[in-house]
């Protein structure tokens, strides 16, 4: 996505993944990172957090902790055992997550138009749950457009 000041002539500057979550982020003081990640490879799309000391070793592993939480190996053989049990294939069927741990909250969702990219938005406890999801769902379709 291209952006350009109306009022320049100057050169268009290319929106990234990287530059809507970190609007996102900065959005509201609870968010303490988003990213989008690549649910067929893992791969992180997108990210910005304002975690002290995360690096992109740490990005990385968290990355590939959600996306085994929506496409690894155990997901993929429940989903298999259920579409036995019920008749018909279930794949990719889990579509949102959330996850508390003492510290904040994680929401996670899959790009409804973009099937194979996850949104993850993690909060400190300050936010309400509701707050959190309505947050995470109002700004799926600001990633939607940069995902391939």
């Amino acid at each position: 996505m291209k952006e350009k000041d109306q009022n320049s002539s100057g050169p268009v500057k290319e929106i990234t993944l990287n530059d809507v979550c970190r609007e996102i982020r900065d959005g509201q003081d609870a968010i303490q990172a988003c990213a989008v990640l690549d649910l067929q490879s893992g791969l992180v799309l997108g990210v910005s957090h304002k975690l002290s000391g995360f690096n992109d070793a740490y990005v990385e592993a968290i990355a590939a902790a959600a996306v085994d939480l929506f496409r690894g190996p155990t997901v993929n053989a429940v989903e298999h055992l259920l579409g036995g049990h019920f008749g018909k294939k279930v794949e990719n069927a889990i579509n949102e997550l959330q996850v508390t741990t003492n510290d904040g909250f994680t929401f996670l969702s899959v790009v409804p138009e973009k099937r194979n990219a996850l949104f993850l938005m993690a909060t400190d406890k300050s936010i309400t749950l509701g707050l959190g999801w309505t947050l995470l769902r109002a700004n799926l379709n600001k990633i939607s457009p940069l995902c391939p």
